[in-house]
């Protein structure tokens, strides 16, 4: 079981923050950060259910991770792991994950694959985020694969689509010229793009696309 505890600043303020491995009893507040996270006109039917839940916890609980600030908890990680082919870039969020259910968890794959991060959007700030990502690659690590990979939506791609291919794009913000809410945020967690998954999933922000980032496990 992985826990870990540390402090973080909340305006000049330390506030103590575990991150561990979820559980049962964190269902319901799991599904309230993805109401949270992805509010109507989100499907609800598209959060987190307790099927989905229960597998995670079941099937890979080192891959079920969250973040508790003062007993409540302030945001989740999830993934499991999969046997990739790095020559072979495209494949959809659904058919990797099994929406989400995690059945293709393979115990004797080569990677961590991220199926979902999410932060109640009062503890953005704090660094939630980047800290529960620090936390998966020390599973990776632990665990001795080669990698921790996922697929990153790009919300700022529909702006420029007319103009830019989505590799053009991903070009941009990698350069530091366009700035991209999730990609930028992966950047700085340490991850990199290796290329793009096309019909990655049903986004009209990304156009369907997404770009698939990777960290390295430094050991292997």
């Amino acid at each position: 079981m992985y826990r870990s505890e540390f402090y973080v600043y909340d305006q000049g303020q330390p506030v103590k923050v575990t991150i561990r491995n979820y559980t049962l009893d964190d269902f319901d507040q799991l599904i309230e950060i993805q109401s949270e996270c992805f509010p109507p006109p989100f499907p609800a039917e598209l959060w987190w259910n307790k099927e989905q839940l229960t597998n995670h916890v079941t099937i890979f609980q080192e891959g079920a991770l969250c973040c508790e600030i003062e007993g409540k908890l302030a945001g989740s990680l999830t993934g499991l792991c999969v046997d990739f082919d790095p020559k072979n870039l495209n494949h959809s969020w659904e058919e990797i994950t099994d929406n989400g259910y995690i059945r293709s968890h393979n115990p004797n794959g080569d990677t961590l694959y991220i199926v979902d991060i999410s932060v109640r959007p009062k503890y953005r700030k704090l660094g939630i985020g980047k800290l529960m990502m620090q936390a998966m690659y020390h599973v990776v690590i632990e665990k001795g694969y080669k990698r921790l990979l996922g697929g990153g939506r790009m919300p700022g791609y529909h702006k420029v689509a007319d103009k830019l291919t989505p590799e053009k794009y991903l070009a941009e913000v990698v350069r530091g010229d366009t700035n991209d809410p999730v990609i930028s945020f992966l950047l700085r967690t340490g991850r990199v793009p290796i290329g793009i998954a096309k019909n990655y999933l049903d986004d009209v922000e990304s156009c369907n696309n997404a770009a698939l980032m990777e960290w390295k496990n430094p050991f292997k």
